[in-house]
């Protein structure tokens, strides 16, 4: 069959099972759609296929729809229940009845259990062959039956895939597969090809664990006489071990890494960068992904996470994201990650200190850890560590800095400028003079340059913390 939709305006689609929370292989895969439908004016759909009853929840379709809107992934139209759609897939398999493409199967589970049971003890194929497939209407019988469609017996099916190539399937090795059962529910494999020809979906973008699904499919597409979708299937995200992701891999959902702390626009260049690639390109802005993706460019191995790329993706995008923005995402990370909001004064001390620690961190948290010196008050408590660096000959070099600091022009370079005439005079190396300014600035011993936290920290609250420190006297580590 002639694929008639490739002209057509782009639409795709992410169809997630809502059984739990959203995995960063469906959080991908969505992001490729979305990549692919916005960067060509087309539209992305989302269908929620909630057939399972009995592990489908609410909780976990909000999950989806949560991590969907903390990606950026905005989508057209409302989202789709595919349980609410059972009506008009058993519509198709009785057109598909009508037509003489399906027929109706009166085999019990028993008898087709019994007949597997049999070939494999005998070394046959288990694949099932419907002994009413030909049979005279007749001769049915007053019972319940399945609906299944009518495979070709011979040839080949080829699936024309944009990222695994040509995919050629014997069609000796196809059952004739159930689309509507005896109970009158359509199966998976009716219902997904009937909701994507319904919603218009021009470009079916998945994991390559649906690709032994596309053969099949494609019987449904071919009995309706429907125009196939462009298919490309995706290798599958395996952990740095190079099995399959899974648990012992660590975080698995969306929400995971939200709570780490990765910023989203991290996350997304990390995932389009997940299986596939624009030349050398490894940190990257939406706008440049939405010009560039393209599926020629998504390969045929599986993609291996790496938290150390993604450390440093994220890093590249927390520095250069406006302060504005990066606080809106601590907050986000502070509520995801189940913590209190920051009250006003630490909110203001972290703002502040933006600009002279954004440049040296991983992930959102890592702002909290590097800021705490602007975000506490006085009085200032070293810890065990710093007390070293405040004895009484550091005190004494504090002292005799002070009213330099009172007279300097309060900019970086003047007040490095003081401290080195100062470490000169005493012949000291300038860290002699830093360590005890970090300690009575900070109370740590690693923080960020003492000269950045003057200047965030102003005059007056330096001044003041010196003195603390000065008037406390000389302090002696704890053992």
């Amino acid at each position: 069959m002639v694929n008639a939709l490739v002209s057509a305006p782009v639409v795709t689609r992410i169809a997630p099972s809502p059984t739990g929370f959203m995995h960063v292989g469906t959080a991908r895969t969505a992001l490729f759609n979305w990549l692919y439908a916005r960067g060509r004016g087309g539209r992305f759909l989302i269908r929620i296929e909630d057939t399972d009853k009995a592990r489908s929840t609410q909780a976990a379709t909000d999950a989806i729809v949560a991590g969907m809107a903390w990606l950026g992934l905005d989508h057209d139209g409302e989202i789709v229940s595919q349980a609410e759609q059972a009506d008009r897939h058993a519509e198709v398999a009785q057109a598909m009845l009508a037509s003489g493409s399906a027929y109706k199967c009166f085999a019990t589970q028993e008898e087709i259990e019994a007949f597997r049971e049999a070939a494999r003890a005998e070394g046959r194929s288990t694949l099932f062959r419907s002994p009413w497939r030909d049979a005279d209407p007749e001769t049915h019988p007053n019972a319940p039956y399945a609906i299944r469609v009518k495979a070709p017996l011979d040839g080949e099916t080829v699936i024309k895939d944009e990222v695994q190539g040509d995919v050629t399937v014997r069609n000796d090795q196809l059952d004739d597969m159930i689309v509507l059962r005896s109970d009158g529910t359509p199966t998976y494999m009716l219902a997904v090809v009937v909701d994507d020809h319904d919603m218009g979906v021009t470009h079916v973008i998945r994991g390559d664990d649906h690709l032994n699904n596309a053969a099949r499919q494609m019987l449904v597409y071919r009995a309706m006489g429907w125009p196939l979708p462009v298919y490309a299937h995706i290798p599958l995200i395996h952990g740095e071990d190079g099995k399959k992701l899974s648990k012992r891999h660590g975080a698995l959902g969306v929400e995971d890494y939200v709570a780490m702390g990765y910023p989203a626009t991290a996350m997304r260049n990390y995932l389009a960068r997940l299986g596939w690639s624009h030349g050398d390109d490894e940190v990257f802005d939406t706008d440049q992904a939405l010009e560039w993706f393209d599926l020629p460019g998504i390969g045929k191995s599986p993609a291996r996470l790496d938290f150390k790329k993604l450390d440093h993706v994220s890093g590249q995008h927390i520095a250069q994201m406006p302060d504005g923005d990066l606080m809106v995402a601590v907050s986000q990370w502070r509520v995801a990650a189940g913590l209190a909001p920051l009250q006003d004064a630490e909110a203001d001390g972290l703002e502040a200190a933006l600009p002279i620690i954004k440049g040296s961190v991983k992930k959102l948290g890592d702002l909290l850890d590097k800021a705490h010196f602007a975000m506490t008050s006085r009085p200032i408590v070293p810890e065990p560590k710093a007390t070293k660096a405040l004895d009484a000959t550091a005190l004494e070099i504090l002292g005799e800095l002070t009213p330099h600091l009172h007279n300097a022009s309060w900019d970086r370079d003047a007040l490095e400028a003081v401290a080195a005439r100062i470490a000169e005079e005493r012949g000291l190396g300038l860290g002699k003079i830093a360590a005890p300014l970090r300690a009575s600035l900070a109370g740590r011993t690693a923080t960020p340059s003492v000269f950045d936290m003057m200047m965030v920290l102003g005059r007056d609250e330096t001044l003041a913390r010196i003195t603390d420190a000065i008037e406390a006297g000389p302090r002696h580590a704890s053992v």
